[in-house]
């Protein structure tokens, strides 16, 4: 954990998955990580773009919050429907996503994952 995020432990996000199904986390991390920004070039989950992850097995659907690095991002439609999708295929159910209204801050991004841009 970089010291930002020791320091700062809200700016983690705990996705509900992790302690529903968590046999499902590595699946939807890995195709997460398919999910580029083409301006930064670095994937959504590096980028702490994932807030949370919800699968509901009783209505059999998935759910994700998701912000973006601004609110303005010209890619957030296609960086959503991206993310939604990958989900979608981690877990098996249809998949929602929403943009979350939480200003993003480089301290989001793993641990590492700033150093191209000299953040940490």
């Amino acid at each position: 954990m970089s010291p930002a995020k020791a320091e700062h432990p809200a700016r983690q996000a705990v996705w509900e998955v992790e302690s529903t199904h968590p046999d499902k986390v590595a699946e939807i991390d890995e195709k997460l990580k398919e999910v580029i920004d083409p301006e930064i070039g670095l994937n959504v989950i590096e980028l702490g773009l994932i807030r949370n992850v919800i699968v509901d097995d009783d209505a059999k659907t998935g759910h994700v919050m998701m912000i973006m690095t601004t609110p303005f991002c010209p890619y957030a439609p296609a960086l959503l429907e991206a993310s939604r999708r990958k989900v979608e295929e981690a877990i098996g159910y249809i998949t929602t996503i929403e943009m979350g209204a939480e200003l993003w801050d480089p301290t989001y991004m793993e641990e590492g994952a700033g150093g191209d841009w000299g953040l940490f």
